[in-house]
């Protein structure tokens, strides 16, 4: 039997608040073409299907039309709920889905509760493990004590140990969206660490032919059956060096197989650019990436005016600008820095630091204000102290 493992959807999240779903619907569609090319029977997506708990009535479109690109591809869908989904919406109707293809485990009663599926060889047990928020599961999984991910996982595998081993220890799979020692996180993650230490070991899943991991951006094998196949997009520019992909999974008699990776293809190219606005508009050394999604830092001596739209012009995904001076930022010791000095010198340095040196007539203006401000502070006192008296 062949599987495939991809997690970490986050259909309708945003990229420095640019909507994304044009871009997840043909990341999606690709991993349906994947499924049918390679006689995919299921798919094993971990967590992280939604990037809101109350996803967008567009995400949810584009979510079922993934679905149904999967199911058309000839595969069943064993889905979890993840840190940024609601198991209750996403778990709803899930007894309606699972007859048209799609399985949904989003509670914790349901963690022992496995979809089976046969092949020559016999049953493969198929588990799924939600996000467990220690917190809120624990007297459920009937753990009161417990504090950390680590102990309510634990618990979670009891559960499934058990009754895998009433059905004889067939062969297994288990799905789970947790942080596992030894994964690295690629800074789009959001932390699972509220209500305790948020990190698990691999040796929790110890006896399980196959782990499919989901809560990691990036694809990343922790042990040659446990696994993260990160999400298929990349969602921050840290991943941008990142090659998206999948896992295919090809089981046998005695369990495991062969693991095999298929990468997915770029949808669009993430790079950084530095340099002036009117050398980043001018390179020809950037025609490569102007579809790309950019993230510029500017070192113009002073900070350019209305500089992402200018950027637009040239790259229209542009959607992160900064400004860095071209002489840095030295130590900013305020106390020594402003000791003894008069106020206009102050401010005049305040103007250089944050956006370069101000003009004649800014300087002008700014000793008025000023001249002003001291004018009305001396008022203030001399009434003070006159009604004082």
């Amino acid at each position: 039997m062949r599987m495939l493992h991809t997690s970490d959807w986050h259909v309708g999240r945003t990229f420095h608040g640019v909507d994304l779903l044009a871009d997840q619907e043909r990341s999606l569609a690709a991993i349906a073409e994947i499924v049918a090319a390679e006689g995919v029977e299921v798919v094993l997506l971990p967590g992280d299907v939604y990037d809101r708990s109350i996803p967008s009535a567009d995400a949810i479109a584009v979510c079922n039309k993934g679905f149904e690109a999967v199911r058309a591809a000839g595969a069943v869908i064993v889905a979890t709920s993840g840190n940024h989904d609601s198991p209750t919406r996403l778990g709803a109707l899930g007894s309606f889905a699972a007859a048209g293809g799609l399985h949904l485990r989003t509670t914790v009663a349901d963690v022992d509760r496995p979809i089976t599926f046969s092949d020559e060889y016999g049953e493969i047990a198929c588990y799924g493990i939600p996000y467990l928020e220690p917190e809120i599961t624990r007297a459920e999984l009937d753990v009161p004590q417990a504090r950390s991910h680590a102990e309510i996982l634990e618990a979670a595998m009891a559960r499934i140990r058990a009754d895998l081993a009433r059905r004889g220890d067939p062969r297994s799979i288990v799905l789970a969206h947790a942080f596992v020692v030894g994964g690295e996180a690629t800074g789009s993650e959001r932390s699972i660490s509220v209500g305790g230490v948020e990190t698990v070991p691999a040796s929790a899943f110890d006896g399980i032919d196959y782990v499919a991991l989901g809560h990691l951006h990036s694809p990343q094998t922790l042990t040659e059956s446990v696994r993260y196949s990160g999400s298929p997009l990349p969602y921050s520019f840290a991943e941008r060096s990142h090659r998206k992909a999948v896992w295919l999974l090809d089981f046998d008699a005695d369990g495991l197989a062969e693991v095999r990776r298929r990468d997915l293809p770029q949808v669009r190219g993430l790079t950084q650019l530095t340099g002036t606005l009117d050398d980043l508009l001018a390179d020809p050394a950037h025609s490569d990436c102007e579809t790309h999604y950019i993230s510029a830092t500017l070192t113009d001596h002073a900070r350019p005016i209305d500089a992402l739209r200018r950027l637009r012009d040239r790259f229209p995904h542009a959607v992160h600008v900064e400004w860095s001076r071209p002489e840095g930022n030295p130590e900013l010791r305020y106390r020594e820095r402003v000791h003894g000095r008069r106020d206009t010198e102050i401010a005049h340095t305040f103007l250089a630091d944050v956006r370069g040196d101000p003009t004649p007539t800014e300087l002008h203006w700014l000793e008025r204000a000023l001249a002003a401000a001291t004018a009305e502070t001396e008022v203030v006192r001399e009434v003070s102290e006159e009604l004082s008296a």
